[in-house]
């Protein structure tokens, strides 16, 4: 195989080398299974060893559990239905948050006087806890679904509004002066440079706050609710079923994973120029 550069061509092949006991051993893929394998390992034994005595299901027991939980019924509804009411509060909350935070943080980096209304409340709002607002949300709001929302709105929005406000602080000063080189003027700086500079910015704290929206789903759905892998958890606390617990905390980081992928597919597609590093 060829590639060219300017006027030349460098040739590039791929080399061979023979198998060998180090090259397995330095192979990326051989270290990940030995890395999960000895996690996997460790966790049956320290469960059949019943060092918290019976607290810690045996990976085999969890993997019962979830096949159980997929042939019946558990709280009125299946399975998947679970999964669908905590995604469904999750999208929700993520979605209103992300709307508002996100231009809000753009428009706080490109005018000062937007800055300076609402920068000082939120430097006094952004250091507390979503958890804490638990308690708020609940005297509000009852122990209804708006309630689980807006701890997720609540987690959701610092992420979201920061890392846009930043993304535009951060854009190189240079790549202003090339536009005004050019004849370009403040239109051309904001939508020709200041928002595609701060995408990856931008999808950064989206992918951030998705993982918190689960971590502040679980708290919603902790406190009270019917359905949700939350719900599954507390169920499984509260009689004592570890193997339950700890196949709603592999459900719900299974469906934290696969809407990160989403958000990480959308970042390829608006921001097409990032280089992928290997070995990072």
């Amino acid at each position: 195989m060829s590639s060219h550069i300017a006027n030349e061509t460098v040739g590039t092949v791929k080399e061979s080398r023979p198998l060998s006991a180090m090259l397995i051993l330095t192979n990326i893929y051989f270290l990940y299974g030995v890395s999960l394998l000895t996690f996997f390992v460790v966790w049956d034994r320290v469960a059949a060893l019943k060092i918290f005595d019976d607290s810690l299901a045996r990976p085999s027991e969890v993997v019962m559990q979830i096949k159980m939980l997929m042939t019946m019924k558990f709280g009125g509804t299946n399975l998947w239905g679970h999964i669908w009411a905590s995604t469904l509060r999750v999208l929700m909350g993520f979605s209103l948050a992300a709307v508002v935070a996100v231009p809000l943080g753009l428009f706080m980096a490109l005018n000062k006087y937007v800055n300076a209304i609402v920068k000082p409340l939120f430097d006094l709002l952004k250091p507390m806890p979503p958890i804490a607002w638990v308690s708020l949300a609940i005297l509000w709001f009852g122990v209804g679904e708006f309630a689980k929302v807006f701890i997720i709105i609540i987690g959701t929005f610092v992420p979201c509004l920061l890392n846009s406000y930043n993304g535009i602080r951060l854009v190189e000063p240079e790549l202003y002066d090339v536009v005004r080189v050019l004849g370009g003027n403040r239109k051309d700086e904001i939508f020709q440079v200041s928002f595609p500079a701060s995408f990856p910015s931008v999808f950064a704290g989206l992918q951030i706050s998705m993982s918190i929206a689960w971590t502040c789903v679980l708290a919603a759905e902790l406190m009270n609710a019917r359905d949700g892998i939350g719900f599954l958890i507390k169920r499984g606390m509260d009689t004592h079923q570890p193997a339950l617990v700890l196949s709603g905390m592999i459900l719900i980081a299974a469906a934290a994973w696969c809407t990160s992928q989403v958000l990480t597919l959308m970042e390829r597609k608006f921001c097409p120029w990032q280089r992928s590093i290997d070995n990072l």
